[in-house]
């Protein structure tokens, strides 16, 4: 049994590990983050601190343990057990584990039952380590292209019950959907199924993305989602959205989170019960190395790209003007609903964008920064107000960094992403781009 030692101060408490825990890390949930990408994180990790002599050994399925060793003799193993997001944060109550991977934000409930690990959803804690595109899959011989997220719902609810509702393919579909624990069916229930909707109880429930994206790729008849690293012989769908024209979850729109089904990948850090070397890893994790890595294993990263992009032509002649000779980056601040406050990704993003800016090649360009609101946050002439807040409160952020934007400007409620009738639509829509002349 593992040996704890507690000291107990006047106003925190904080857990000295013993040699033994010193030198094991344990990382537990999300089975979507676990499979592939922590593995390889955690072996560059142990390597660039001098454990180049590694070995793994798979326990048993969803379970391994990387047992790396450095010149000198000395030891760290990290655990890695990926069982759903869920069994993460389950077992960061119990003190099973070290941190907590997950592919969905923490729920208030979780919150409230981890209250004396100290305040999960604070940058200190919470990382975001990647993004995804949640895809929707089908089998490679189905000739659908694209549906709606309304069909989506209906088509996993067991509404929608043959191909031959939504193109010329006929034959009963069949759903596949991921286990009550993952965090990818939280997320997909969240997006598709609402508040209103129920899987079909006929679906076939996996554990593993890859086995179920096996299984889609060999049934004719099939419709699954699974993470965008998952895809393998599959064939993905473009999705639409009330408002928006379908999109296929390309690196791009899924980093700038505008696919309708994006997602963020969280490592969850206990501030209060800290493992020496959880944070390290967490923030090895956000790191540009490891941003390599994520794309690598076929998530998105958080490395920044550019991209001339299609203006819509129902944009503000304002905003085409501004837009026309530009470039896009990928990624889009995002803030805490009806504030200026950035939320916790967008905090690192504004370092990153700074960094970016700093490189010779850059140095000469003009920074833009462009707000939106949300519908429901304000009358459209008040969010009008609150985009320009937004964009005038994120280039204060620049400026506190030594970098000048060149120009602010806010559209309003105009242009949304996604749907303004979900929070996760609202959110999306709630953002400033960010565009280079």
């Amino acid at each position: 049994m593992r040996s704890l030692i507690f000291i107990v101060f006047a106003f925190t408490s904080t857990v000295i590990f013993s040699t033994e825990n010193q030198n094991l890390l344990r990382i537990h949930g999300s089975n979507t983050i676990g499979a592939s990408l922590t593995p390889k994180l955690a072996q560059s990790w142990l390597h660039d601190k001098g454990y180049t002599k590694q070995t793994i050994e798979k326990n048993k399925p969803g379970e391994q343990t990387i047992i790396a060793e450095n010149k000198l003799g000395d030891k760290i193993s990290v655990e890695i057990h990926s069982h759903g997001s869920s069994t993460g944060f389950a077992d960061l109550a119990t003190g099973k584990t070290d941190i907590g991977m997950s592919s969905r934000p923490i729920k208030p409930q979780e919150l409230k039952n981890l209250a004396s690990l100290g305040p999960l959803d604070q940058p200190n804690s919470e990382y975001i380590i990647a993004l995804d595109g949640l895809s929707i899959i089908i089998h490679p011989d189905n000739p659908l292209q694209s549906v709606s997220k309304q069909a989506l719902g209906k088509i996993f609810s067991g509404e929608i019950r043959n191909w031959s509702k939504l193109g010329p393919k006929r034959g009963k579909i069949q759903v596949y959907a991921l286990d009550e624990n993952s965090g990818t069916y939280d997320i997909f229930a969240a997006l598709v199924l609402g508040n209103e909707l129920q899987l079909a109880a006929k679906a076939r429930r996996y554990e593993s993305n890859t086995e179920l994206s096996e299984a889609v790729s060999s049934d004719p008849n099939a419709i699954g989602f699974v993470g965008l690293a998952y895809v393998l012989k599959s064939k993905w769908l473009a999705i639409s959205e009330e408002g928006t024209d379908p999109v296929l979850p390309m690196p791009f729109d899924v980093s700038t989170e505008d696919y309708v089904l994006s997602r963020r990948l969280y490592l969850y850090v206990p501030p209060l019960s800290q493992h020496p070397l959880a944070a390290e890893f967490a923030k090895f994790s956000i790191s540009q190395t490891a941003q390599h890595l994520v794309d690598d294993i076929g998530f998105v990263s958080q490395n920044i790209l550019t991209r001339q992009t299609d203006v819509k032509e129902n944009a503000p002649d304002e905003y085409k003007m501004l837009t026309g000779n530009a470039k896009r980056l990928s990624l889009n601040i995002r803030f805490r609903a009806g504030y200026t406050a950035l939320d916790n990704k967008a905090i690192h993003d504004v370092k990153r964008i700074v960094s970016y800016m700093s490189k010779p090649e850059n140095r000469d360009r003009k920074l833009m920064l462009l707000g939106f609101a949300d519908t429901s946050e304000a009358l459209p002439y008040l969010s009008l107000s609150l985009s320009i807040t937004r964009a005038d409160a994120v280039a204060d952020y620049f400026i506190q960094n030594g970098l000048e934007p060149f120009k602010t400007r806010g559209f309003g409620q105009e242009l949304p992403v996604a749907s303004n009738k979900t929070a996760h639509g609202r959110r999306n829509n709630r953002r400033v781009e960010v565009w280079l002349e």
